[in-house]
């Protein structure tokens, strides 16, 4: 599937890449709606996540979409602390730890590239202990671009040069896929299950995986 001789940067999602979406989603759909209600006495949770979805939606592929500042202001509620809440439902995929060291030791250079938020990103870094694993990891709110847009690619390339001709990215957003693609990135994967407790992708608009098992790279060659 891939030509690993001919890919030079690896670009990594984080949030249903190489982590289970299953966090953020319980997080987002489940457990806000909830603590919401009961940090302002509100009765009805399913009318509470009912209002909380659509003001999700409306700042759907913004940077406002994935700020935790911007959502702990308007909800009035420390979005982080809630997180820290359930950070033992914070996994790593199959495999992926594999992957990443398996990437380690070879010549690619690794950059994870998330739209999360630095405190988000730190939650899971802190409980994961993959951030030693990549070379750079690049949030797109320094960008003040999210991953959707034409400009993120642009800016990366400035601050990490890397060529778009040997490059793969592996996301599980099909927009992000869709906006690095119009860049010129040549590899793009997406995963057919972000989330464990959902069901398989059966149709993506991109090749995709299961598990990184599928597209390990090359062993590094052991020079005498």
């Amino acid at each position: 599937m891939l030509d690993w001789d001919d890919i030079h940067t690896v670009l990594l999602d984080m949030d249903g890449t190489l982590l289970d979406l299953h966090f953020d989603n319980h997080f987002w759909l489940e457990h806000l709606p909830r603590r919401f209600a009961d940090i302002h006495q509100r009765d009805n949770v399913q009318e509470v996540r009912r209002q909380l979805t659509q003001r999700f939606e409306a700042a759907r592929g913004t940077l406002n979409w994935y700020c935790t500042d911007y959502w702990s202001e308007q909800l009035q509620l420390d979005i982080p602390a809630l997180k820290r809440e359930i950070q033992h439902l914070i996994s790593i995929r199959p495999y992926v730890t594999e992957f990443l060291q398996q990437l380690k030791a070879a010549p690619q250079q690794v950059i994870l590239v998330t739209n999360a938020h630095h405190q988000s990103l730190e939650i899971k870094m802190s409980k994961t202990g993959l951030r030693e694993l990549f070379d750079h990891i690049v949030v797109s709110h320094d960008f003040r671009a999210p991953k959707e847009d034409y400009q993120f690619w642009q800016q990366l390339r400035v601050s990490h040069p890397f060529d778009p001709r040997h490059t793969l990215l592996i996301d599980d957003t099909a927009s992000v896929l869709k906006s690095a693609h119009r860049f010129g990135i040549k590899y793009l994967l997406t995963l057919l299950q972000p989330d464990s407790k959902q069901q398989q992708r059966e149709h993506t608009d991109y090749p995709g995986i299961l598990h990184f098992d599928e597209i390990m790279p090359k062993p590094a060659v052991k020079t005498p």
